[in-house]
């Protein structure tokens, strides 16, 4: 029904713009073609003869292109030449006018858009498989398509900036990503992007303005009851609007970034396990961040100095707090009013401090903080924020023990939610567990997938997308997690790949054992290398290379084999 609309809107601009040049051409073919058709002319004999209709069409039509093939069916009188004359500038004239009526039309910027959002309605609409609303294409945005592109999952595109939108063109995505230059907070884009879509699966809100995004929400949830909404947010106010709605999910990095840092405190083999699934930069397993537990100064507390604060006071850390927007009643021992130069942060004790973060909202004082600290104190535990990513570069020469980028942590946790929701819930019950098996579950891991980079995949045991085990299922055979992960061309080695979450009737089942019975429809979470989900996606589906993997016999193929097999079958019944 969207693209309908947006074709009628292309077409009612096209007509009212082209209104009047269609008819200035009618016209002037109506005068010349009637004319010349009245204009009596002279055969070859001198009888007096007049033009058809037809070949007056015939004459004006090569007339007013100027292409000029000659005069038909014979000579031209003076008055029909007199005639013609008039004809060809006239058309001449005429056609000029509508070229550029029609130049002007294709520059029009509204029509344009009207255009593009039918392609775009589109091309939507064609979509047959999950895909994703991303609103807002920034640096957000753009990290999060990158990783449902690595993923193979489709996410539609809705931005204000047409560069943006003309960018995400020539990005070199594993999956095309349709995008449309508008603003997403309108419900109309909305329904062109795929709201009502029944493969849409989620709508997530990561405009620059969160007035913006709390917008969407409302919308979008009026547009579909049912749809998961992902919306970024640092504001109490905004969250308190989120809250009542079904099925939202709410980001705020500042807020998680807090938690990982206080991981980083209390669980430092979680929170290198947690960064290492995540892929972030540099992570190696078994090399968990030393981040001190005591004596830490805060530069800026806007949004996320006060989260890290109060996580911190969890944790019974008390921090020095520096910050030249203090109120006067917040000016006690564990705040200093001021902004955090070289003097004041001697004067807060960095000589003796074990951690400090520069993070206010500037990323020039950030990094003259870093330069700061690095001096006075080369071995304080480090941490920048970094607002903008046009200067990575900077920050990455900083050398500071962790960068906070909004950006990138709100795109993680988001794609967490997209691609293994499960995930987080393994994060929390390790944490629950302790240090001891969150070390032997890196052990693992380490050991299976190697120096290779994680990736974290689910499997459903189901008719679509295991047929072969679901055919098992029903013939009343069990299945051994086990034999699911050998590799298919030889059953005494494994597949790279460590199961981590078993999910039965809603019921999650954290680091399940290989000798555990799997059923039919049981979502399993698996981390490993991308060839082992294709070898074993080529499992699921193969009943020969599942009975393979099962019995360790290879089942008979083709007529000629299976007749082979059926005779063994009888010669051995008869011999017993």
């Amino acid at each position: 029904m969207a693209a309908t609309s947006e074709l009628d809107r292309v077409s009612m601009i096209v007509l009212r713009y082209m209104r009047r040049p269609i008819f200035v051409l009618i016209l002037v073919y109506a005068v010349g073609i009637t004319g010349m058709a009245l204009i009596p002319g002279k055969s070859a004999d001198g009888d007096t003869e007049f033009m058809s209709l037809f070949h007056a069409f015939y004459f004006f039509t090569y007339t007013a292109t100027t292409t000029g093939f000659g005069e038909i069916p014979s000579e031209f009188t003076d008055e029909q030449r007199l005639w013609a004359v008039f004809c060809l500038y006239m058309g001449v004239i005429a056609w000029l006018y509508a070229i550029g009526s029609i130049i002007g039309l294709i520059r029009n910027t509204h029509f344009v858009q009207a255009l593009s959002e039918y392609r775009f309605s589109k091309v939507v609409k064609q979509i047959s498989e999950p895909f994703f609303i991303i609103c807002g294409f920034g640096d957000t945005g753009s990290l999060l398509a990158r990783g449902l592109s690595d993923h193979h999952f489709v996410g539609v595109i809705i931005d204000r900036d047409p560069e943006r939108i003309k960018a995400l063109s020539l990005r070199d995505y594993n999956i095309k990503m349709p995008g449309l230059c508008g603003d997403s907070s309108a419900p109309r884009h909305l329904v062109d992007a795929g709201v009502k879509h029944p493969q849409c699966k989620a709508v997530i809100a990561l405009t620059g303005d969160e007035d913006v995004n709390l917008k969407i929400a409302v919308m979008a949830r009026f547009m579909n009851p049912d749809v998961h909404i992902i919306c970024r947010s640092t504001s109490p106010k905004h969250e308190e609007h989120l809250a009542p709605l079904h099925n939202v999910t709410i980001i705020n990095p500042f807020e998680i970034f807090a938690q990982l840092l206080s991981m980083a405190i209390t669980a430092p083999r979680l929170h290198n396990l947690n960064s290492w699934l995540v892929r972030a930069k540099g992570v190696r397993l078994g090399r968990p961040l030393k981040a001190p537990g005591d004596n830490w100064i805060l530069c800026g507390y806007g949004r996320m100095g006060k989260w890290l604060r109060q996580y911190m006071k969890l944790n019974a850390i008390e921090p020095l707090v520096i910050d030249p927007n203090l109120d006067k009643d917040q000016e006690t021992s564990c705040f200093i009013k001021g902004y955090a130069d070289h003097g004041t942060l001697e004067r807060a004790g960095l000589t003796n401090a074990r951690g400090i973060v520069a993070g206010t909202d500037s990323d020039s004082d950030n990094l003259n903080i870093m330069m700061s600290a690095q001096v006075v104190n080369p071995t304080v535990f480090t941490i920048v924020r970094q607002n903008h990513h046009e200067n990575q570069l900077a920050f990455d020469s900083a050398r500071a023990d962790l960068i906070v980028q909004t950006s990138l942590t709100t795109g993680r946790r988001i794609l967490k939610h997209l691609i293994s929701p499960q995930i987080q819930q393994l994060i929390d019950y390790l944490y629950e567990q302790g240090e001891h098996i969150t070390g032997e579950v890196s052990e693992q891991l380490s050991s299976i997938i190697g120096d290779n980079k994680p990736h974290l995949w689910c499997v459903t045991l189901d008719r679509p997308h295991a047929l072969a085990a679901a055919d098992l299922f029903q013939q009343g055979c069990k299945l051994v997690l086990r034999n699911l992960l050998r590799h298919p061309s030889d059953r005494d080695e494994s597949l790279a790949c460590m199961p981590l979450v078993i999910i039965r009737d809603g019921q999650s089942r954290m680091l399940p054992s290989l000798n555990e019975m799997v059923f039919m429809d049981d979502c399993i979470l698996l981390c490993g290398t991308e060839k082992s989900e294709q070898l074993l996606g080529s499992t699921l589906n193969n009943s020969y290379t599942l009975h393979y993997l099962i019995t360790g016999e290879e089942k008979a193929r083709g007529y000629f084999f299976l007749l082979l097999e059926e005779k063994r079958e009888r010669s051995q019944n008869r011999s017993t």
